[in-house]
Formats: structure tokens, C-alpha cells, sequence
């Protein structure tokens, strides 16, 4: 190939094909989008190892393939050192495995991406493409729940027999089926991260956070995992400090096992990751990134941004696997905070916003809703939410959600919810409850999946007869998982924007089209009009 690079796995690839220059859209080099794809390939062929030794999957082995597949996500690693040190690890890995084996296997050579990114068939190229972003996505969400005690050794395999089929399998209709089978299995990830964190930190509770930074010092937590935010949490009890999450770490304030063991984590900073070099501008605190959705830093706040887990930038201190944040800690009170109370608005300038509606704080209400459903007071659903990006159409998601009529819910999630969870909508004819109700994180669709699936008992149908319309926007690889469990489930006419994945073929998005009605968005006003109109008469 002529490019520097290749990439297409994020919403945000060049003129909607692909980065292909010394720098990807996001920031990462041609340097380190090689290095990822070495380690890709590296991670293939210890997959493809394993499977050949025909022993069960070890705990370190499946640690390695997930911290691997992680690393690759748009956002996590802009770091082609570390990323190099990785791939050395799974030589070792692999190297040991060979070893031990017996009797011993063939070898097995890493996979090489070229051979992916030149693939002739484009419909080849799109569903393996499709099944390892689904895998990357699929990795993050497996990570957490490992983290937390829960394991699945069908999982760990799964990941293997993916793993090897992108590399040898060229039947399109077996790459179809695991796509399929992906995400059935994404699904089940979900599944388990969700029995991790409620397990952990119990059932998710309706609460109102705010969007002020009280004056003194405090730490900004963003990301994803919400064992890191624990830890800090635990490290910063009675030292003066006050901790904020940030984006899609918003969620962590609904479980009652964070938000009223530790009275000091106070609010929310900011909105979602994309706005991050604006907000944190000359912020007198440090930034600590726990996952992915790390941007390529600013000169007026790099030196005092912090990384843990999987999360590396060049230059940056970083916290290992031990997770000792004194170095955050002794950044914050060194910084001091603001001298007073600081509102740092929504986006669409409100001050508070509200979030911890996951399935169970939502089914307590079912009753409510379902009167209120068949009193003609509540007439439709909408999950309006998903994967959160930089381009200006992505203001849709809040025309959308403000279009929306006075007696209609929306379920809203992951990041995307920024962009309509400050919204005055007021709260549900009949319940009581906020017309908005933030289910959770990117994995939390689970959740939102589990109170579908309810509600279509309580009316005695399929979720696709209820009048519900799913209006997603994605980004990343998390939201690729996502769509993949959902359409793995059966959930027909999906609206999926700003743009549809440059990674889908032409085939291949008519093919997802006509079997599960995969739409993308057009405006908010005709997309409203036409899910009103599919249920005008319910």
C-alpha cells in the first residue's frame, strides 16, 4: 500500500473511508497505528495457538488477549512504545504456550494486517473487519468485568475462535454467521460487566448531580472503569479533596456503594470526551484517564493528566496495575482548585443533570408506565443516545430529543446522553417520573435492553411491536459491540448516525438493511415523524 496508515474503525475516519496519512483524524500516528496493527496480528496468531494446543484457555493468556484488543481501541493508546512493549509480552506469551505444549504444535507465525486492509472482496474485508471492532469493543467490556472477579471461559474462547477466523476463514456466509455470533457473545459480555459492577457496587439509584466544582482541591476522573474510580475514591477519603467524574464516568454516581460511601465525590465535570482540550483548559486540577476516550493533549493542561490501566500518551506519568494515586493526589492539593465555587454548564446550559436510571430503579415503575401506556398519557419510547463524536451534525441527538412530543420517554446512554440529558423536558404523564432517564454507560444497552424486553412482557409482544424507536449514534469500537448485540437480538430498524461505518461494504450494509432494517439518519424532524408514524395508532 501507498498510505502511511490504515484505519477505519471509528466514526470519525477521513472523508468518511479511512486515516491513511502520518496522522490518524484522532490523533495517532502512522508509528502507532503500525505498532497496533503488529500487535493485532501478534494477538491473532496466539490465538490461532491456543486453539491448536487445544487446552483451556489460561486466566493470564485471556488477561493478555483482552489488555491487547483494548489497547487497539480509537483513543486508549497514542503511545507506540508501550504498545511495542505489549506485543513483546505476547511473543513471550505465545513462546510459553508453544513450549509447554505436548505434544507440540505446528508453529504459528503472526497474522499480517496488510493482508486484511488490501483484501480484494470488499464484502470479506467489511465482515471481518466488522467482527474485530465488535471484538475490540467486546475486550473493553470483558477487561472491567475481570477486573472485578467475573470471568466466562466461553468468552475467553470465543475470542480465540474470532481471532483465528479473521485471519483463515473467506466464506462470506461463515463470516456473516460470526458476525452473528459475535454479537450473541457481545451480549454476554454485557451481561456479565453488568452482574460485575451491580455486583460490586450494587443496583444503580436514581440521583441529581451537579455540574459545580466547589472551591479547593479536587481530582477529575474519567473513563470507564468504575474499580479505578474506587480506588481514588478510597486513596482521597478525609484528605480534603473532592472528586468529579467525567463523561462516561458520570454513571459511577448512581451506585450506592460509590456515591454514599464516599460523600466527596461531588459532581460532574464537563460534558462528553470530544469537548475535553476545551474544558480542561488551564484546569487547577489533575485529569486522570482510566480507559479510552483520552484526546491528544494541550500544552495548558498536559502536565497534569494521569493515566492508568490500559490508557497511555507519550509523557505521561502512569499509574500501574498497583493503583497508587499518590501522584494524582499530591497534584491536586499542589494545584489548590478554584478559589470559589465554579457552575461549569451542560450543553445545553443546565446545572444539574440526573443519571442511575438502570433497569431496576426503571422497573420499580413499570406498573406506572404500562397504566400509563394503556390510559393514552405515554404513546412511545426512545432510546436516543450511544457513542458521542466530533462532527457538528451530531447536534441532531438534541434536536431529536427536544422534537420529541410531552408524552413520550427517552431512555438515554453512554456518552451521547450529553447532548440531551440537561434538556427542561419535564417528567412522564402519569409516573412522575423525568422524561429523560439515564440508563448508564456505552454497556449499560444491557440495562436498557432488560427494561425492553420487560415491557414487552407486560404488553404481551416483541420488543419490535412495542412502540419503541432506537436512534443511536456511535464513535468507537464499544459502540460497534454494542450494535452487534442488539442486532444479534433480533432489533429491526435501528436509526444509526451521523454517518453509517466506512468499514461496512455495500453489501454488507444492504444485507444488515434488509434483515434488520438498519437505517441511517436523516433529520430529526422526518426521522420523529416516521417513528411516531409506526405507531400512530398504539
Amino acid at each position: 500500500m501507498d498510505e502511511m496508515m490504515f484505519c477505519y474503525q471509528c466514526e470519525q475516519a477521513a472523508n468518511c473511508t479511512a486515516c491513511t496519512g502520518k496522522a490518524g483524524v484522532c490523533g495517532k500516528s502512522a508509528e502507532t497505528a503500525d505498532a497496533q496493527d503488529k500487535l493485532t496480528g501478534a494477538l491473532i496468531g496466539f490465538a490461532t495457538l491456543l486453539l491448536d494446543i487445544g487446552k483451556p484457555i489460561q486466566p493470564p493468556q485471556a488477561l493478555l488477549l483482552l489488555e491487547g484488543l483494548f489497547t487497539t481501541i480509537t483513543n486508549v493508546n497514542f503511545d507506540p512504545e508501550t504498545v511495542a512493549q505489549l506485543t513483546d509480552k505476547v511473543w513471550k506469551a505465545k513462546q510459553e504456550a508453544f513450549a509447554s505444549a505436548c505434544p507440540a504444535p505446528s508453529p504459528v507465525g503472526d497474522y499480517d494486517m496488510e493482508k486484511l486492509w488490501q483484501e480484494p472482496d470488499p464484502d470479506v474485508k467489511s465482515l471481518k473487519s466488522f467482527v474485530l471492532f465488535g471484538l475490540r469493543g467486546m475486550a473493553a467490556y470483558s477487561y472491567h468485568a475481570r477486573v472485578l472477579g467475573y470471568t466466562d471461559g466461553e468468552i475467553d474462547l470465543f475470542f480465540c475462535t474470532a481471532l483465528r477466523a479473521i485471519a483463515q476463514e473467506r466464506d462470506k456466509d461463515k463470516l456473516f454467521q460470526l458476525v452473528e455470533d459475535t454479537g450473541r457473545m457481545a451480549y454476554r459480555v454485557m451481561a456479565l460487566l453488568d452482574k460485575a459492577n451491580t455486583g460490586a457496587f450494587g443496583d444503580p439509584e436514581p440521583v441529581e448531580v451537579p455540574l459545580t466544582i466547589e472551591k479547593g482541591p479536587f481530582i477529575v476522573i474519567s473513563g470507564h472503569d468504575l474499580y479505578d474510580a474506587k480506588c481514588l475514591l478510597e486513596q482521597t477519603e478525609g484528605k480534603g479533596i473532592n472528586v468529579y467524574t467525567h463523561s462516561e464516568m458520570l454513571p459511577a454516581h448512581g451506585y450506592p456503594e460509590l456515591k454514599r460511601r464516599y460523600p466527596h465525590l461531588k459532581g460532574n465535570f464537563g460534558t462528553a470526551w470530544q469537548n475535553q482540550q476545551r474544558e480542561f483548559e488551564d484546569i487547577p486540577a489533575p485529569i486522570l484517564f482510566t480507559t479510552n476516550c483520552i484526546m491528544p493533549l494541550r500544552a495548558s493542561y498536559a502536565d497534569r493528566v494521569f493515566t492508568t490501566s490500559v490508557v497511555a500518551y507519550p509523557g505521561v506519568p502512569h499509574i500501574d496495575e498497583g493503583r497508587d494515586f499518590s501522584p494524582v493526589i499530591e497534584k491536586a492539593l499542589e494545584l489548590g482548585g478554584y478559589a470559589q465555587d465554579t457552575l461549569l454548564p451542560g450543553l445545553n446550559g443546565g446545572s444539574t443533570v440526573t443519571t442511575g436510571f438502570a433497569r431496576t430503579a426503571v422497573l420499580q415503575h413499570a406498573d406506572e408506565i404500562v397504566q400509563a401506556v394503556r390510559d393514552g398519557k405515554l404513546r412511545h419510547f426512545f432510546l436516543v443516545g450511544g457513542c458521542d463524536g466530533t462532527r457538528p451534525s451530531r447536534r441532531y441527538y438534541t434536536e431529536f430529543a427536544r422534537l420529541t412530543p410531552p408524552d413520550t420517554i427517552l431512555l438515554t446512554l453512554a456518552c451521547g446522553k450529553f447532548r440531551l440529558n440537561d434538556l427542561p423536558l419535564g417528567t412522564v404523564p402519569g409516573t412522575g417520573l423525568p422524561r429523560i432517564l439515564d440508563v448508564g454507560q456505552c454497556n449499560d444497552a444491557y440495562s436498557a435492553i432488560q427494561i425492553a424486553l420487560a415491557l414487552a412482557d407486560a404488553f404481551g409482544c416483541s420488543v419490535n411491536e412495542l412502540p419503541l424507536s432506537i436512534i443511536l449514534c456511535w464513535f468507537e469500537q464499544k459502540a460497534v459491540c454494542v450494535l452487534l448485540a442488539l442486532l444479534a437480538l433480533g432489533i429491526r430498524g435501528i436509526r444509526l448516525g451521523p454517518t453509517l461505518p466506512a468499514f461496512l461494504s455495500l453489501g454488507v450494509a444492504a444485507a444488515l438493511q434488509q434483515k434488520y432494517d438498519l437505517k441511517p439518519i436523516t433529520t430529526p424532524e422526518a426521522d420523529l415523524a416516521a417513528c411516531l408514524g409506526s405507531h400512530a395508532a398504539d
